[in-house]
C-alpha cells in the first residue's frame, strides 16, 4: 500500500511538473528590461508619491505608457537623470517641495477646546464629532494622522504636542496632505520660507479668538496691499500666497499685524554691485521684481536701495558673482 501510494504520489508530481513547465511558456510575458533598470534606480519606497500603486507600476508606465519621469519625490533630481539616461531622454531640473503645515494650533498650550475627547486618538475620527474638539472649526485636531501617515518619519512631534516638518526627511510624498481632514496640509516649492500658517475663514474678531495662540489670519487684507508684486490675494477672508509668483521677500511677514504670516529667512542684507566686477549684461535689472536696478548695456548697473526688497533674486543670477551683500 506505501508503495503504492509513493509511485502515485510520485507520478502526480511528474505530471503537475511537466504541466506547470507548460503552463509557464504558453503564458510567459517578457518584461521590458528598461522597467527592470527603471524599478532598480528608484527608490522603493512604495509611497504612492507618483500617482501609482507603488513603484513597479510607476517603472512599468513610464516604459510603456511615455509617463512623466519626474514623477518621483524622494528620488530627486539624482533618479530623474538616471531614469533619463535609461529612456533617452533629456533630465530636466525640478525643485524639491515640502509639506507645510497651515496652522499654529493643535498643541496642549495653545488650542482652545470645545470639550475633552475621550474617544479614538485620531483627527478622522474627531472630524466627524461635530468637526472636532478645536474651538476654531478650521484649526488642527492634534491626533496626529499626518505623523503615522508619513513613510519617512518627517513630520515630528514636540513636547506641547505640535507637529513640524523636518526639512531633511520630507521628500514631498504628499501623503501627509491626504491623511490631514482638515486639509491644513500644503505642498509647497522647498525655496518658498514665507508663509501664511493658517486656514481660517472667519471674521477678524472670531479668528482671533478662537485661535489658542492667537496667530489667525484675520483678513486685514494688509499683506495683500503690501506685497511688491502681488502674490497675496484675499479668498473668503483668508489671505493666501501665489508661490508662482512669491518673490520671499518677507515683507507681508513683517506687515502682518497677527504673526499669521512667518518668515524663515533670518538675515536680508541688503545686495550691492561691484562696479570693477559688473559687465552690463541687464540679467539682473531683467529679473528684479520691483524695478530697483538701473544701468546701460555693457555698463556697471547701480542698486536704488530705496527701491530694493531684499529678496536676493538679483544675487542669485548674477553671472559674474558681482552682486554681493552689502557689509553693515
Amino acid at each position: 500500500m506505501i508503495t503504492s501510494a509513493l509511485i502515485v504520489l510520485g507520478g502526480l508530481g511528474i505530471i503537475f511538473g511537466i504541466g506547470l513547465a507548460i503552463a509557464s511558456r504558453i503564458f510567459h510575458v517578457d518584461v521590458d528590461p528598461k522597467i527592470e533598470k527603471i524599478e532598480e534606480c528608484l527608490p522603493g519606497a512604495n509611497c504612492g508619491a507618483c500617482g501609482y500603486a507603488g513603484c513597479s507600476q510607476y517603472a512599468e508606465s513610464i516604459v510603456k505608457d511615455n509617463e512623466e519621469i519626474d514623477l518621483c519625490a524622494p528620488g530627486g533630481d539624482e533618479v530623474i537623470a538616471k531614469i533619463a539616461k535609461i529612456m533617452g531622454k533629456k533630465a530636466g531640473k525640478k525643485e524639491p517641495q515640502i509639506a507645510l503645515i497651515k496652522c499654529q494650533s493643535g498643541g496642549n498650550d495653545n488650542t482652545k477646546f470645545k470639550y475633552k475627547n475621550k474617544g479614538i486618538k485620531s483627527c478622522q475620527a474627531a472630524m466627524e464629532l461635530d468637526g472636532g474638539h478645536n474651538v476654531c472649526e478650521y484649526g488642527c485636531l492634534g491626533f496626529n494622522d499626518c505623523v503615522d501617515a508619513c513613510p519617512f518619519y518627517a513630520i515630528e512631534v514636540d513636547e506641547n504636542n505640535m507637529r513640524y516638518v523636518d526639512p531633511e526627511k520630507c521628500t514631498g510624498c504628499g501623503n501627509c496632505v491626504d491623511a490631514c481632514p482638515k486639509d491644513l496640509i500644503e505642498l509647497i516649492p522647498i525655496s518658498k520660507k514665507v508663509n501664511i500658517l493658517c486656514m481660517s475663514h472667519d471674521k477678524g474678531g472670531v479668528a482671533k479668538k478662537s485661535c489658542g495662540n492667537e496667530t489667525a489670519c484675520i483678513g486685514c487684507s494688509i499683506c495683500a496691499k503690501k506685497c511688491p508684486v502681488n502674490a497675496i490675494s484675499m479668498e473668503d477672508k483668508l489671505a493666501v500666497i501665489d508661490y508662482d509668483k512669491c518673490v520671499v521677500c518677507g515683507i507681508c511677514a513683517e506687515a502682518c499685524p497677527t504673526g499669521a504670516i512667518t518668515d524663515k529667512i533670518e538675515n536680508r542684507p541688503q545686495p550691492i554691485i561691484k562696479e570693477e566686477d559688473c559687465i552690463g549684461c541687464t540679467i539682473c535689472a531683467k529679473k528684479c521684481p520691483v524695478e530697483a536696478i538701473e544701468g546701460e548695456v555693457k555698463k556697471p548697473h547701480k542698486i536704488v536701495e530705496e527701491k530694493c526688497i531684499k529678496c536676493g533674486i538679483c544675487l542669485d543670477v548674477c553671472p559674474k558673482d558681482a552682486i554681493v551683500p552689502k557689509k553693515e
